[in-house]
């Protein structure tokens, strides 16, 4: 399902009763209603990035909640999917900072390249936003957090919005990087998103220390 280190890093994580809890939650609700990513895609942030392999964590809330939009990556939709308004102003800065025009909205070559898309909630029920908020999965991703905050290798956090900013107090050591604005959606995305220039600020960091930049732009296939 997900990555060798992660099966490692995870092994006493997914035994707690918690998240058996959750588990049996999730199953359920997958078999009589309409949830958001597919079954098989949950988990597919720790599939694409492995523990060792993160650079960066751009953190989001929750799963789109539309059809054939949601794949697991947080602010990623799917190929042939119309471009969330969040998504496009993400676009637009990259555009900005790095003069990168980037056309598939599909995001797992980012995922391929180190930039770990995780969603704080995992799921979501179709149509309803929050759905499975405080069923056990922000306790989940915290630890993935926490986790990755006690690694040596550097990363850089992206934090965008109010509730992604709330967990700055998750990441304590002093090794990482921390980069955080408003949020990219319409609402906010003037009030600091734009010219944040969050992309380069990540590359520099890396460069600095001694680890490839992320490729931001598309990629064949």
């Amino acid at each position: 399902m997900i990555n060798k280190k992660w099966d490692i890093v995870l092994k006493s994580e997914i035994e707690k009763p918690y998240f058996k809890n959750l588990g049996a939650f999730i199953k359920d609700e997958y078999g009589k209603t309409v949830v958001y990513p597919e079954y098989k895609n949950i988990f597919n942030a720790l599939k694409y990035t492995d523990y060792d392999e993160v650079k960066v964590v751009i953190l989001g809330q929750d799963p789109y909640h539309g059809p054939k939009e949601a794949h697991g990556l947080s602010f990623s939709v799917q190929k042939g999917v119309k471009r969330p308004p969040s998504l496009d102003n993400i676009f637009k800065e990259l555009n900005s900072d790095l003069n990168i025009m980037r056309t598939s909205n599909d995001l797992t070559d980012w995922a391929k390249e180190g930039v770990f898309l995780l969603n704080s909630i995992m799921t979501v029920v179709k149509d309803h936003p929050l759905s499975h908020k405080d069923k056990g999965w922000e306790i989940f991703t915290d630890n993935l957090i926490k986790l990755l905050n006690e690694r040596e290798k550097p990363v850089v956090f992206i934090l965008w919005g109010s509730f992604a900013r709330s967990k700055k107090n998750l990441i304590t050591n002093k090794r990482h990087f921390i980069i955080e604005s408003p949020h990219p959606s319409p609402l906010s995305a003037y009030r600091g998103f734009f010219g944040s220039k969050p992309f380069s600020k990540t590359n520099n960091f890396l460069v600095t220390n001694g680890i490839e930049p992320i490729d931001w732009g598309d990629k064949d296939e």
